[in-house]
């Protein structure tokens, strides 16, 4: 139990600290049982900081953060909890404009978007071809983090081909099986090592992105082909800064086996499993479990 509401009935305000204290006590998946009112509150507590999905039982349900039935949300869940690829996106939370109710107009007022768990499918061109296209993928996810990425964030990209995307997308050389660090679409450092990374992320003031692909076949984020993203490495950078890439195809090649990370710290390998939302393409992601 990680909250207790302090009265009966329940109001508005318990939903918020509820959602609040779920996701400071870390899970992977907030799912909750309402209407468009309760997705607000969640909304309000919890913003874009872990994934939502709504089992629909309320009186409206305008928001797209519904499951179609509570039978598919128990699916979707068990998807996930199975190692599925499943897919993440923004979906909006809507409510009844009571102002216009009022006036005898039905309609519904956007405030704002929460991440759900969808099905993963492949874009309409992959569909076609029966094929993902690992060259249009690793450009797809390079022009998205790029058009995210401000001048004074000091991005570090790690080894591998889709994560080096990245740098080929802006014309810049690349080490393929090293960690390159870049600010304002410069290069500053080719093929770092762990003193170097340690150094430039301690003279830097600005955001901080780490870039990781995945080793095909095994699934290892990190401790494997990039000892130099050491544990003292990711711990300077932090979690929430740490972005991982990889076309779907590589996901779906691991048959529901989770991604492995092996800093050489257990705590701090602990501390980064979970389900991630991994980038699959252009505004394209998915949620796969990391162990």
């Amino acid at each position: 139990v990680v909250y207790q509401p302090q009265q009966e009935p329940t109001e508005a305000v318990d939903t918020r600290r509820a959602a609040m204290a779920l996701c400071d006590a870390g899970v992977d998946l907030l799912v909750f049982a309402g209407g468009d009112g309760t997705a607000r509150d969640v909304l309000d507590a919890v913003a874009d900081r872990v994934p939502v999905l709504a089992i629909p039982a309320g009186v409206k349900m305008h928001s797209g953060v519904f499951a179609v039935s509570p039978e598919a949300a128990g699916d979707m869940i068990a998807r996930m909890a199975s190692g599925g690829v499943v897919g993440l996106r923004a979906a909006e939370v809507r409510d009844i404009d009571e102002a216009a109710l009022r006036d005898g107009r039905i309609s519904s007022r956007f405030y704002g978007e929460l991440l759900v768990p969808v099905e993963a499918e492949y874009l309409q061109h992959v569909k076609e071809s029966g094929r993902e296209s690992e060259p249009l993928v690793r450009h797809e996810i390079a022009s998205w983090l790029a058009e995210r990425i401000t001048p004074d964030t000091l991005v570090l990209v790690g080894p591998g081909t889709t994560a080096c995307g990245v740098l080929e997308y802006l014309g810049l050389p690349f080490t393929l099986m090293g960690v390159d660090v870049l600010r304002d679409g410069q290069l500053l450092v080719s093929d770092a090592n762990e003193s170097q990374l340690l150094e430039q992320l301690a003279t830097h003031t600005g955001q901080v992105l780490l870039v990781v692909g995945i080793t095909g076949g095994q699934g290892f984020v990190l401790g494997r082909g990039n000892q130099m993203l050491s544990a003292a490495v990711i711990r300077r950078i932090g979690r929430d800064r740490m972005v991982i890439v990889s076309a779907k195809s590589k996901l779906t090649a691991l048959q529901g086996r989770p991604l492995q990370v092996d800093t050489g710290d257990a705590s701090l390998d602990q501390s980064l499993a979970g389900l991630w939302p991994v980038v699959s393409g252009y505004d394209e992601r998915v949620l796969y479990r990391v162990g």
